[in-house]
């Protein structure tokens, strides 16, 4: 009978597969118990089961395909949820801690590797490249806490880039001047390689991005379409000479704006990465570490000491000089050096191209010792670097919650209703909704179909369940909850408006008809009985494309909107929205209503892309129309007669959209008039006597009407 032994190590990709199944299944729940990321614990489990440790799992060529597939992934994630607008703020901040990463730890480990450690100046820089690089191994735990758009993950991001784009530079600088070709030609040559690869990656990627998405919803092929465009870039990046992770990063810079954080193609790309391509690069990489050398004699263990010490107070010493100059919270410190002290394949890949330069007969630029002393590091670094960022991720949450940032209260009584009825249309209408919601209070959406007693009431029923069966599984790609109710009634607003009171919906968002017919149903059959009838917040929105390929949203606001009680509301939906898509957003109203519009905005959305354009009579709509272009939003916010802000201009509001704005994506909001909403702390204060005495009056106003 064969010994157990020689069953392992095991080769069969069958078993293989179902054992890193296992590692990644079980992994975090040992590590939670131990209070330990579970990241280390993946390589962790690599060391003990690859051929280094007790040689249970031979690494196939799985490894070698899924690892590339989870470096990239990591770094393609990081370029997908970068806050865009923060970087490009913070620019001057990225490029100073870029050169600190990369110049303090190089500097250091040139130094070491010249006195300490006796190395050549060529093979002193190589290792300085690669302590001066980095990889964000630790970004996962960043996305588990939600932080992605702190500045210190951001800054951590755009430097780690930096870092590395010089560290590649200086390598193939190393390699021409070992193979004597580091002339003029060479260098002009890899300049226009570099413009040639980056102009044709923003030229192609958004226009593909933008056809593809407008054109097609199937889940399957945007996925598909994304991962193509992830790899095609990592490999032209391989191509031109630099590492495929330079070009992951860039197309996920470039898709940010096109792929929001709210939305179901954003929760399928992170599932499959942290479920399977990121769990499997990080055990692939336990493999590669032999912690058996560390006992093979005092050469090694000094090699590592002085890599592992000397490149890690440099990531540290480079984290904490910006944090100081930034004048940031020492939590975010932590964050900037747990998140630029971690090495991992790119290492290996760098200390690979130095054995590989032959400096004179049978001795290469790298010998086994300092590869060994580098494949050894990536463990110690790993565990350094998720530790520390584990550690100042639950430092940065407890401080928010103690700080609230943002303005944003969990006392909201948001509730979104959104009426559907065209298969065709509800999605879009959903991923609105999602876009514009309170993540926070993680409240669900409630989805009604309204379908008439008659006789075809039975089988409008059946359609509405499948109509909102859509609508939910739509939302549970994102993790948003749905409360559904197909509602029988004889009148559509009605049962809309019961429904609203049922479940005490804050607000509607309702699609509009698409034709532009002039008539006086512009409105269509049952939407003014619906504004009419309630005193909440309605969104009446026409939408012919999906909502993350639109670029701008203007805003037409009409004078005295401040003293409506649902102001507030209508501008924080319309912030959410237009930050959650990336968008640009332009109000149009008089000067003391964008005065009190910008300051909210840079109070509690200060990254927002926010500008303002002053517009003095509501006549000007014909010349604002000039100015939207087909994947422009144009929003109206009007209001019901009456009201504060009502004027007769209004009253042409039908015509003026369907002539003007004919086949253009529309949004019209009736903001709340009274109810709840009239809380006092609700109304914008003026700040002037005369308007002060007049708000006043305005309040005592509206009181005496409620109570009549």
């Amino acid at each position: 009978m064969p010994e157990i032994s020689s069953y392992f190590p095991i080769t069969d990709p069958t078993l293989i597969f179902f054992v890193v199944l296992l590692i990644i299944l079980f992994a975090p729940i040992i590590m939670g118990k131990l209070r330990i990321p579970h990241i280390i614990g993946m390589v962790i489990a690599g060391v003990v089961l690859g051929k280094y440790g007790l040689d249970i799992l031979g690494r196939d060529a799985s490894f070698e395909i899924f690892g590339n597939v989870g470096l990239y992934y990591i770094m393609f994630l990081a370029g997908l949820e970068t806050d865009m607008e923060g970087l490009k703020k913070n620019r001057y901040r990225v490029l100073v801690f870029g050169l600190l990463t990369f110049l303090v730890p190089f500097g250091m480990t040139y130094v070491v590797g010249t006195t300490m450690l006796n190395y050549s100046v060529a093979a002193a820089m190589l290792l300085g490249c690669i302590m001066a690089s980095n990889t964000l191994i630790a970004y996962p735990i960043v996305g588990k806490y939600g932080l992605q758009a702190k500045p210190s993950v951001t800054l951590s991001v755009g430097a780690a880039m930096f870092a590395l784009f010089l560290a590649l530079v200086l390598l193939a600088g190393i390699v021409a001047a070992n193979r004597n070709n580091a002339g003029w030609l060479f260098w002009t040559l890899f300049v226009v390689k570099f413009a040639v690869f980056c102009a044709a990656m923003l030229w192609l990627i958004p226009r593909l991005g933008r056809w593809f998405l407008r054109r097609y919803s199937d889940a399957v092929m945007q996925f598909i379409l994304v991962m193509s465009i992830l790899f095609m870039s990592a490999a032209l990046s391989d191509m031109i000479g630099f590492e495929g992770i330079f070009g992951a990063f860039l197309s996920g810079l470039i898709l940010n704006r096109y792929i929001p954080r709210l939305s179901p193609l954003m929760n399928r790309i992170e599932f499959i990465g942290n479920a399977l391509f990121i769990p499997y690069f990080l055990i692939g990489v336990g493999m590669l570490i032999n912690v058996r050398l560390l006992f093979q004699g005092e050469g090694i263990l000094w090699v590592v000491f002085c890599i592992v010490f000397f490149g890690t107070i440099g990531k540290a010493v480079a984290a904490y000089l910006a944090g100081f100059l930034f004048r940031l919270p020492v939590s975010s410190g932590n964050m900037m050096f747990g998140l630029t002290s971690a090495h991992a394949a790119g290492a290996i890949a760098m200390a690979m191209v130095g054995m590989s330069l032959e400096i004179s007969p049978g001795h290469y630029l790298v010998d086994d010792q300092m590869m060994n002393g580098v494949v050894i590091m990536i463990l110690f670094t790993c565990i350094i670097s998720t530790l520390m960022t584990e550690y100042a991720a639950r430092q940065i949450t407890l401080r928010d919650r103690e700080y609230p940032h943002d303005g944003q209260t969990d006392t909201d009584d948001e509730t979104i209703l959104i009426p559907v009825k065209y298969p065709e249309y509800a999605n879009n209408l959903v991923s609105m909704a999602i876009l514009m919601r309170n993540h926070r209070l993680n409240r669900p959406l409630v989805c009604l179909n309204v379908v008439y007693d008659d006789q075809q009431m039975r089988r409008n029923q059946e359609t509405g369940r499948r109509l909102l069966d859509q609508v939910t599984s739509y939302a549970a790609a994102t993790d948003v909850k749905v409360v559904t109710q197909v509602r029988v009634s004889a009148n559509i607003a009605n049962g809309i408006k019961h429904a609203f009171k049922e479940f005490q919906a804050s607000e509607i968002l309702i699609g509009m008809h698409m034709h532009d017919n002039v008539s006086t149903n512009f409105w269509g059959q049952f939407h003014q009985s619906l504004f009419n009838g309630l005193n909440r917040q309605i969104m009446m929105v026409r939408i012919n494309q999906p909502p993350n390929t639109i670029r701008r949203f203007q805003v037409a606001v009409p004078s005295r909107a401040q003293y409506e009680p649902g102001f507030y509301r209508w501008l924080e939906r319309l912030s959410r929205l237009a930050g959650n898509l990336d968008c640009r957003i332009l109000f149009h109203g008089r000067s003391d209503t964008l005065a009190l519009i910008s300051e909210f905005v840079q109070n509690t959305h200060p990254t927002l892309r926010a500008d303002y354009s002053p517009m003095e009579h509501w006549n000007e709509l014909p010349r604002l129309a000039t100015t939207i272009a087909q994947d422009h939003m144009f929003v109206v916010v009007t209001a019901r007669k009456g009201t504060v802000s009502f004027k007769s201009a209004l009253e042409r509001l039908p015509g003026e959209l369907t002539k003007y704005f004919s086949g253009k994506n529309l949004m019209i909001i009736f903001p709340d008039q009274f109810g709840d909403a009239m809380d006092e702390m609700t109304f914008a204060q003026p700040q002037h006597q005369e308007e002060q005495s007049a708000y006043g009056a305005l309040q005592e106003w509206i009181r005496k009407t409620v109570e009549r």
